[in-house]
């Protein structure tokens, strides 16, 4: 059964182009570079049996491109799901907006709980 390990939260913006692609890999970017998962090493875990669950918001889910956001992440077999959120925050004059993406990734592992015991 997998097990989620890891749950990390990141915010990206473009300020000027309208990009929801590029807003969610900055989101993504800013989630992962605060972790590093050094179970694997730790406990010779293969990564590749990690799966990736990528869960985007921006405000128009239909725009982003998914394969490009799973692409940014260095480990695991990612699942990348854009959803309607984030924000756009339009300019002064109205002709465009910054997009703000919201990225939540989650790690999972099939952990064999019978390997491992907690000691008092």
């Amino acid at each position: 059964m997998d097990h989620r390990i890891i749950l990390e939260t990141g915010i990206g913006t473009d300020l000027y182009g309208q990009d929801y692609t590029k807003a969610a890999i900055r989101a993504v970017n800013d989630a992962i570079r605060h972790s590093s998962l050094t179970l694997f090493t730790e406990l010779n875990l293969d990564h590749k049996q990690m799966t990736v669950k990528v869960t985007i918001g921006v405000q128009d889910p239909d725009a982003l491109d998914t394969a490009r956001v799973a692409a940014e992440l260095p480990r695991g077999n990612a699942q990348v799901t854009a959803i309607k959120g984030g924000q756009n925050i339009p300019s002064a004059d109205g002709t465009t907006a910054s997009v703000i993406a919201t990225a939540a990734i989650e790690a999972y592992y099939p952990i064999d709980q019978s390997a491992y015991k907690l000691s008092k």
